[in-house]
């Protein structure tokens, strides 16, 4: 029976409250809408446009009382007898006869509790994307999603999406003062459920509607919607792999990543980019196969341009839909666990594009990003900075690389454009940059960010790898921070791709006067934990391929290419190489494609994906040649002086046996060439890059040598090689030594 009464005349609500509401213009809706205490009673109020008739209904759908209409806008209100308000639902009939039952999302109190609102305000919280952001729950007993958002400047904020008809009317949100976090449950949505935010500035501006910054789950670009995330937790397998992960990756491990651009590493027969199951079943035995220890992903990321490659992220905490859902890359990662491989995924902290529907003035002020453009501006890639020294934009960025190292169970972050983040001089002249406090030029927020994100990924996911691409000399970007280093595991050794890609372009008889290009390398090679990178930023932008750099006829670029790995290999620091590198891929890598894989039909092509992947096996079962990467101790120079011949001989020493590598970077073959060993007998050709096999001459020594009692090169015992033409070889003591 009805305890309605009739009079809702005197409701109590301000002609203005009644406008803002039907307007979208009210910042406080809950002091509006749902059950409010009013003399005499309590009144429920709901903001209904276009609807012909609310009531409001007990569980078992008997009618409470109908609400009345209080503004032609949609607005009904009904008040009732009593101190409190029954639970209750509202029962809408719209036009047509369409009848729709739902909870009231107004009546429905915080679901944040105080600690989770402190710790956001504090930009400490650690679970911060299971607090913000789109999360399945319960209210009352009825089920539906809690929408959290950061938008401290914003005077309204709404969500909208399909279940409202993007009416940024229908569901304003509560703002929790002091943090600028805005909070609603609506009920009844489901998973996947399309959404946006509706965000409507101090300055009232109705600004573009804006997709979720931690969106865990996003719809196909180039459509923008952020959509309701599944919160049923993947069932991994890779509890052995976790348990192993730290020793794996460790300074003393082999590390080979094979770099990947997911949409353009194989094509489907239809032409169009593999979903993460399809690539698991050709990437993963492939590269396991080839020896790589690991597959380093390009940015996976929600972006809005595939052009971008990924760079240019706006969905930090989810996988782009172009290749599935978010489980389906958790299976990814599962798989390639499975297999013994690692997962590395390039993540980018330092800038972000400036789409409508993204972070950009997210609440109609510089939120994310600085507001002066000498600090908010990245010149050289038309894009926004973050402005690290924000709390709020510190923690943004450190919860979505905890994400991927937690939720997805991803071993590693190479951190993009590092430099870039640390000078805020980076690529600007004089008078287009602010100086640091003390007036100097690095970025001091960038710097304890950096260290932050390092420290704290170091505790929550032990084992997991920061990896910095980082191309100054920037003292420490591997020191522990307890020792004033930034704290990252391994850092791209840019200096040794650059000084090394020169010297490999030369003509051979012009590298005689180039020889310290590859001898400079060692001078630093041990002041942080390095790893080599021949990565896609050597392969686009009219650079031309590995081999295109390489001089000479085709069988001498080839040649070059071979002895160049080799060289790699044997060279102190972890290796990194971009997909299509062993295939000796003529051409720049286009992202619209596939590789080229119809080159490995040709023996020449064929020899060198065979080479890498003995290279590839060496490195990992030898090692002198990973052991001692990071110390001195595990390298020493037999010939580094001999640039008239154009000759480099170098000893790798660690655990086990040693090996020598012997390069020769001329095409003219050095014969009974004599070269200090550090101990006699038998000394096997572990790997010679000029083997038949790779597409060779087969010139070398016959699989082996023997070192004799004859000093040279400051040690007791020498053998006379034959040095085969632009090649690399490897030696290591025989089984009988």
């Amino acid at each position: 029976m009805s305890r309605q009464d009739s009079s809702v005349a005197d409701a109590g609500l301000r002609d203005a409250d009644m406008a803002q509401i039907v307007e979208g213009r009210h910042g406080d809706p809950f002091a509006v809408l749902g059950p409010h205490a009013v003399p005499g009673g309590v009144e429920v109020r709901t903001f209904q446009p276009g609807a012909e008739s609310v009531a409001a209904i007990d569980k078992t759908g008997a009618v409470i009382a109908p609400l009345a209409r209080i503004h032609p806008g949609g607005l009904f209100a009904a008040r009732l007898k009593g101190k409190a308000m029954p639970p209750y639902r509202l029962r809408i009939v719209w036009p047509g006869g369409a009848v729709q039952e739902t909870m009231d999302p107004y009546a429905c109190p915080s679901l944040l509790g105080p600690l989770d609102l402190h710790l956001l305000g504090e930009g400490t919280h650690l679970g911060f994307s299971d607090v913000l952001g789109a999360h399945v729950m319960d209210c009352g007993g009825t089920q539906g999603v809690r929408f959290t958002v950061w938008a401290p400047n914003a005077a309204r904020v709404s969500v909208v999406g399909d279940f409202n008809g993007w009416d940024g009317r229908r569901h304003p949100m509560r703002c929790h003062a002091g943090i600028g976090v805005w909070e609603l449950f609506i009920p009844g949505l489901a998973v996947g459920a399309r959404y946006k935010y509706e965000i409507r500035a101090a300055d009232g501006r109705l600004l573009p509607q804006k997709a979720d910054p931690v969106a865990r789950a996003t719809e196909m670009p180039p459509a923008t919607a952020s959509r309701v995330p599944d919160p049923a937790p993947f069932a991994w397998t890779d509890d052995a792999w976790m348990a192993e992960r730290a020793d794996r990756q460790s300074a003393d491990a082999p590390l080979s990543i094979y770099e990947v651009h997911a949409p353009s590493w194989r094509r489907m027969a239809d032409g169009r980019a593999p979903n993460w199951d399809e690539l698991a079943d050709r990437l993963i035995p492939y590269a396991t196969d080839m020896g790589f220890t690991h597959v380093e992903l390009l940015p996976i990321t929600e972006h809005p341009f595939g052009g971008s490659w990924g760079y240019q992220p706006l969905g930090l905490f989810a996988p782009t839909a172009r290749h599935g859902a978010p489980a389906d890359f958790a299976r990814f990662v599962d798989r390639c666990h499975a297999a013994g491989l690692g997962v590395i995924l390039d993540w980018v902290p330092a800038h972000f594009p400036g789409d409508a529907h993204g972070l950009a003035q997210f609440d109609g002020t510089a939120l994310y990003e600085h507001a002066d453009p000498r600090e908010g501006f990245h010149q050289d890639w038309n894009t926004l900075i973050y402005n690290l020294g924000r709390t709020e934009v510190s923690a943004f960025l450190i919860a979505s690389a905890l994400d991927w190292v937690r939720r997805f169970h991803v071993d590693g972050l190479r951190v993009d454009a590092v430099a870039s983040m640390l000078y805020r001089d980076y690529s600007r002249k004089s008078g287009e940059w602010v100086p640091n406090v003390h007036g100097g030029r690095e970025n001091l927020e960038a710097v304890a960010f950096l260290k932050r994100l390092n420290e704290t990924l170091a505790r929550e996911a032990p084992g997991a790898v920061t990896i910095a691409e980082e191309s100054t000399a920037w003292p420490g970007v591997t020191a522990p921070v307890s020792e004033g280093g930034l704290g990252f595991s391994y850092k791209w050794n840019m200096g040794w791709m650059h000084d090394t890609l020169r010297y490999i372009g030369k003509d051979p008889v012009h590298r005689r006067h180039h020889h310290d290009d590859l001898t400079f390398g060692l001078v630093y090679a041990f002041s942080e934990h390095y790893v080599l990178p021949l990565s896609h930023d050597e392969v686009v932008h009219g650079k031309g391929s590995l081999l295109a750099r390489m001089p000479g006829d085709r069988w001498q670029a080839l040649a070059n290419l071979r002895a160049y790995l080799g060289f790699m290999y044997g060279h102190p620091g972890k290796k990194l190489l971009f997909m299509g590198a062993e295939l000796a891929q003529p051409g720049e890598w286009n992202h619209d494609s596939e590789l080229p894989w119809g080159l490995l039909d040709d023996p020449a092509h064929a020899g060198v994906r065979a080479l890498v992947r003995d290279l590839n096996t060496l490195y990992r079962a030898t090692p002198a040649l990973h052991a001692l990467d990071s110390a001195p101790e595990g390298f020493r120079w037999i010939i580094g002086d001999d640039a008239g011949n154009s000759v480099f001989a170098f000893l790798r020493l660690g655990a086990g046996p040693p090996v020598l590598a012997v390069c020769n970077m001329t095409p003219v073959p050095r014969h009974d060439y004599r070269i200090g060993l550090p101990q006699g007998g038998l000394w096997e050709e572990a790997l010679n890059t000029d083997a038949h096999t790779y597409g060779g001459s087969g010139m070398g020594n016959g699989g082996q040598v023997r070192a004799q009692a004859e000093p040279s090169h400051g040690m007791e015992h020498s053998a006379r090689l034959t040095l085969p033409p632009l090649s690399t070889l490897f030696l290591r003591p025989g089984a009988a030594s």
